[in-house]
């Protein structure tokens, strides 16, 4: 059984206090995990000036080179693990068998990191909006007449992450080139990614001072948020309300990401509904980036019909399946539970569930040893409905009717919106909406993402902020 240790400053650590991942399908221990107590963060965070002195040693353009190096040594070498080697076909499996993704899922998620990673100039511009990126090396830089000054905030970036996909680790991954150091707590079923994406950087040239990697409890969490001068927080409602009035805290909640149907596309939805169905099901449904509400004007039981049709024709396989595309849940309890809060709901009047006539099955189903969500289509005929704005961990989706003039203020805080429209007026109200974080115009999913935009929040500007400076001419 392998053995993830801490890393501290880039160097393994093996703690007393170790857990065990155990593989979804067999309950078998993947590895064990040693786990940091809060004291060990805290002393650790000491050396953080230290620490991004020695990622401050280097220039822009060789960390650039760096994460080059990295994106392919992630995606093709084996990489040191405590005393052994992981391959990356080792790690596609390990991902699979302790998070409940299938492999396939598993493979396009590090093909995302290796794409970011090799890409980062481009992610880099467009968080700094164009600025010169020698301005990191600097600290500052002339545009036009202007001299522009930009300070960093922290000594480390701090990250509470999550366990449902491995995609998500491409958001604190510019960090490195942004020359600030990494103190990340890994999601407790997906300690892998972190990990693994920490020794391909080190071995590409990163200096290993750059990352701390501490497996912890949640008082270590809340150390590491505590102390850190700037967090990355992912998590459900709970877990980020405690945080959400931190300014030094960017938080990463429920996506809630939606698709909304313009009055002037209603009658051509067909045209939209491959973009529908990829924005549903892509990755299993696990990212904030799926869509979770689809509101339209005009023909929503007809669509939802349409959506139930298709998502029935997904379902549960093993998970080393190649066609597999929903992912298995870790605690069968937690599916079970999920499913009866539906169920719960439904009795509510102005919901119906289009998937449960067509499929067969029950909603949770039993596959291969493992325990599986079917997607489900829920018709809601009442805007107000409770089921009408929620998410859940696989794929789920309600279709709602509304008149357009009163979508905007009825789907809250949205993660991505697509918008199938080309009416002016709608645009424009979405663009300025300050509810829609990302917005895609026309058929796109929304789980295509732009690297070159930032996806949620903006870590340059969580990182840095500008400083006023003049310089008086000399005479």
């Amino acid at each position: 059984m392998v053995h993830l240790p801490i890393l501290r400053a880039g160097r393994a650590y093996r703690s007393l206090s170790v857990t065990r991942v155990s593989h979804v399908q067999t309950g078998q221990p993947l590895g064990s995990v040693s786990q940091a107590n809060r004291g060990l963060v805290a002393k650790d965070l000491l050396s953080a000036a230290s620490n991004k002195r020695a990622l401050e040693a280097y220039d822009v353009s060789e960390l650039l080179e760096i994460c080059k190096r990295a994106a392919r040594l992630f995606m093709e070498a084996d990489l040191p693990l405590d005393g052994d080697v992981q391959s990356p076909e080792d790690y596609g499996r390990q991902v699979s068998g302790t998070t409940g993704m299938p492999e396939s899922l598993c493979r396009k998620n590090m093909d995302k990191i290796r794409l970011v990673s090799e890409e980062m100039e481009a992610v880099l511009d467009g968080l700094m909006h164009g600025l010169d990126l020698s301005v990191l090396d600097e600290g500052w830089k002339v545009q036009g007449e202007r001299p522009l000054r930009y300070v960093c905030q922290t000594e480390a970036l701090g990250a509470v992450l999550p366990s449902n996909s491995p995609g998500v680790h491409t958001l604190w991954m510019p960090a490195i080139p942004l020359k600030v150091p990494l103190v990340l707590k890994p999601g407790s079923e997906e300690p892998w990614t972190p990990f693994r994406i920490a020794q391909a950087f080190i071995a590409a040239g990163c200096p290993p001072e750059a990352f701390g990697v501490y497996p912890t409890d949640h008082t270590g969490a809340g150390e590491l948020l505590l102390r850190c001068g700037r967090s990355l927080l992912f998590g459900g409602g709970p877990t980020v309300a405690p945080w959400e009035a931190d300014l030094r805290v960017q938080i990463h909640g429920p996506g809630r990401s939606k698709i909304i149907i313009g009055a002037d596309r209603v009658s051509a939805w067909e045209d939209g509904l491959d973009v529908m169905v990829a924005s549903i099901v892509e990755n299993g449904g696990r990212s904030c980036i799926n869509a979770s509400g689809l509101w339209t004007p005009g023909h929503g039981r007809e669509i939802a019909g349409a959506l139930a049709e298709c998502l029935v024709q997904i379902t549960a396989r093993p998970l080393d399946d190649p066609e597999a595309q929903i992912a298995a849940f870790t605690r069968p309890e937690f599916a079970r539970r999920l499913s009866g809060l539906i169920d719960s709901q439904l009795k509510v009047p102005g919901a119906e569930d289009l998937t449960a006539g067509l499929r067969g099955t029950d909603r949770v189903v039993e596959k291969a040893g493992c325990t599986f969500l079917n997607p489900t289509v829920i018709w809601c005929e009442d805007p107000e409905h409770p089921l009408a704005n929620t998410e859940f961990l696989f794929p789920f989706v309600s279709v709602v009717e509304a008149p357009q003039e009163e979508t905007l203020d009825r789907i809250g805080p949205s993660l991505v919106v697509t918008a199938l429209t080309e009416d002016g007026e709608l645009i424009d109200a979405l663009l300025g909406s300050p509810d829609v974080e990302r917005l895609n115009v026309g058929p796109i999913p929304t789980t295509h993402v732009s690297w070159d935009q930032p996806h949620e929040g903006n870590l340059f500007e969580h990182l840095y902020r500008q400083r006023a400076l003049q310089w008086a001419k000399r005479a």
